[in-house]
């Protein structure tokens, strides 16, 4: 019976909870407006800290009576004032008070407020939408469905230093595309937040900085601008370099460094400036005297300032053993952690994963060209087992971290012969392909690219592990980047393989794939897939076999390709594959049967591009070698359909490749 009295106890308990919380709402439906101001001051009062008593109060319908209250013009200032400071007290709860706010319909009650000429009001309305839009459950693009509120902030932006610190701050949480970009860009963001750099209010200062960043990360029009830009008579990049000073905040230096790496990263700032100042300032925020925020933080800013130059990443790799240095984020929280605040420890132990993901994000930048640096980083304490390691963690973000530095070190011929052996990295990589979102597909399929390459030997325990059927599969996914690792793997598989491995991957991929994937429209696609075509027919026996089963689609595949509006390295792969049939004992009767293909050959011999020409030329070697059985004949045939006359002339080419090609063609009619 027990049992049964457990519901009816706590639907007691709940109606005590909301009749304490009722009375509050009444008061605001009183017909004494002074009796509804004291009403909402002390629902001001009875929210502060309290999540529980906002929840009942939003349960309870406060929220759309305080919208009603702060619309209506019959309201006095003060009312309207305090209705907006109790909606962003509501608003600083739990993420479900955000979203009942927003369902009501509070941003745009808001921003109809900011259009009072009273300051104080404004300034409320203001901080309430702060709180609102800083949430990650709100929509952003809620700031832009009215064209006319962006360019109204930004008249607001003079009026005082709380107008300036929250709708900049509103503006750095809501620029999330390039499209918000533009939007801010275009309305003046630059000209009207650049002089709030300078401002007495840290805070502005700090907001300004976040907005700079966000508007200028990976957008060219932005970052050309910022270039120029003058504040009270100094460049920004000098501004940018005061407040990444030692002398400065934490926050203001890796903020400022974010700023300088945006602005930059497609080199309009100098390179020595770069170097010089907002290297070593991101570097020092990875030491581990710095909170786990700040680290993760400067180890993610400092990878994107590096990824495309080739010099600092060797400028950082040899700036305070920052190798070295990365390798204390996988040890961190330790047993002998300085750390003595309990609920600092505990948000660290949580968020441990995100120093690990930092890392690995930082060293595969960092050896991304460099081969000492590679060499640097995998002898650096047990590294291959945390990548090993990286690869299987619960977490999508560290696994997707993981195998970019696998990737990275991948692209050493050094690193595939020893560590990625000794360690069989190949292992977690095939368990991690077989069930992976497509953005650590891409990534892991990518670096299994590198692991079958000829040299690297994890290629035949790859073989052997059953993968053709993965990549085959790959090869029919909707991504053309999983299409084009699919088929790339399957190509460097093919390369000077045995005859039963090409077998298989033909039979896997299947002739319809096959040439399903010649008529892709990604070029990168069709570029591996006749890669594969080329690899698959090397060797003659090889080219006889795999031609006398499909000769018929791959000569109708290369018609299709020669005849079609194609770039120039695609018709030169499909004249190359064209040569490899040429090569084979019986396969090359498929060309010497058809005067069409025949004539496609001359028509490249004499064409402006030179590529094309030795492609072709090489093709027509091929055919009329002399220690080849029926070579009379062939010889013969193509005299007849005036080749001898277009290699007499290609001997006389410019180019000294084309010209001893031809020649070399010649001397089969001579001998």
């Amino acid at each position: 019976m027990a049992c049964l009295l457990e519901a009816p106890l706590r639907i007691s308990v709940l109606s005590e909870v909301t009749a304490t919380s009722r009375h509050y709402v009444d008061r605001l439906f009183d017909p004494d407006p002074q009796k509804v101001l004291q009403g909402v001051i002390d629902m001001k009062n009875a929210v502060i800290g309290n999540n529980k008593q906002k929840a009942n109060l939003i349960v309870l319908g406060a929220v759309p009576r305080l919208l009603y209250l702060l619309q209506q013009s019959s309201s006095s200032l003060e009312l309207r004032t305090e209705c907006a400071v109790v909606l962003g007290s509501l608003a600083m709860g739990t993420e479900n008070n955000i979203k009942s706010l927003v369902d009501c319909h509070i941003i745009p009650a808001l921003l109809q407020g900011l259009l009072s000429p009273d300051l104080i009001f404004i300034e409320a309305c203001l901080r309430c939408l702060r709180t609102v839009f800083i949430s990650p459950v709100t929509p952003v693009q809620l700031l832009y469905t009215d064209p006319t509120v962006i360019p109204h902030l930004m008249s607001l932006l003079s009026n005082s230093q709380r107008t300036q610190e929250y709708i900049t701050q509103i503006f750095s949480h809501c620029c999330k595309t390039p499209e918000h970009q533009t939007v801010l860009f275009n309305h003046g963001a630059i000209q009207n937040i650049a002089p709030l750099l300078i401002s007495p209010s840290y805070k502005v200062r700090m907001q300004a900085l976040k907005c700079f960043s966000v508007l200028a990360y990976e957008n060219t029009q932005v970052s050309m601008t910022l270039v120029n830009v003058l504040v009270d008579g100094e460049l920004l990049s000098q501004v940018f370099v005061k407040m990444m000073q030692r002398d400065q905040p934490i926050e203001m230096q890796l903020t400022a460094a974010k700023c300088d790496v945006s602005a930059s990263y497609l080199h309009f700032m100098c390179f020595s400036l770069l170097s010089v100042q907002t290297l070593p300032c991101l570097v020092r925020m990875c030491s581990k005297e710095h909170l786990l925020e700040e680290r993760v933080e400067g180890a993610e800013t400092l990878a994107y300032l590096m990824e495309p130059d080739v010099e600092l990443q060797r400028i950082a790799s040899t700036t305070d053993h920052l190798v070295a240095m990365l390798a204390d984020y996988f040890k961190y929280p330790s047993s002998v952690s300085a750390i003595t605040d309990i609920k600092r420890l505990d948000h660290d132990l949580k968020h441990a994963h995100e120093l690990r993901q930092a890392a690995f994000k930082l060293y595969a930048s960092l050896g991304s060209n460099d081969e000492d640096i590679r060499k640097k980083i995998t002898e650096t304490e047990n590294m291959m087992d945390r990548i090993v390691s990286g690869l299987s963690e619960s977490s999508i973000k560290v696994r997707l971290a993981a195998v970019r530095c696998l990737h990275s070190l991948s692209r050493s011929v050094q690193q595939l012969r020893t560590s990625f052996h000794d360690h069989a990295v190949w292992k977690p990589l095939m368990k991690l392909l077989q069930n992976a979102p497509d953005e650590v597909l891409v990534m892991a399929s990518s670096t299994l690219c590198n692991l079958l390459l000829e040299f690297s030997p994890s290629k035949e325990p790859i073989l052997e592990s059953g993968v053709i059927e993965l990549l085959c599969s790959l090869t029919q996914s909707d991504s053309s980047a999983l299409r084009v690792n699919g088929i790339w793997a399957l190509m460097n598989m093919a390369f000077q393989a045995d005859q039963k491995v090409k077998v298989e991957i033909v039979r896997c991929l299947g002739t319809e794939q096959l040439f399903r994937l010649l008529s892709d429209p990604d070029t990168n696609v069709l570029m591996k897939t006749l890669g594969l075509l080329r690899n698959l027919l090397s060797t003659r026996p090889h080219i006889d076999q795999i031609m006398s089963s499909h000769g018929k689609q791959i000569m109708q595949a290369v018609t299709l390709i020669l005849e079609a509006e194609h770039s120039i390295e695609v018709k030169e792969q499909t004249l190359c594959i064209l040569a490899n049939i040429a090569d084979g004992n019986t396969a090359k009767e498929l060309i010497m049967t058809n005067d069409d293909m025949l004539q496609k050959i001359k028509y490249y011999m004499g064409h402006s591009n030179v590529k094309l020409q030795l492609a072709a030329t090489f093709c027509i070697s091929n055919l009329i070698w002399n220690e080849e059985d029926g070579s009379q004949e062939r010889q013969d045939k193509l005299r007849e359909m005036g080749f001898v006359d277009v290699l007499h002339k290609l001997t006389q080419a410019s180019d000294p490749n084309l010209s001893d090609r031809a020649k070399t063609a010649m001397q089969q009619y001579l001998a």
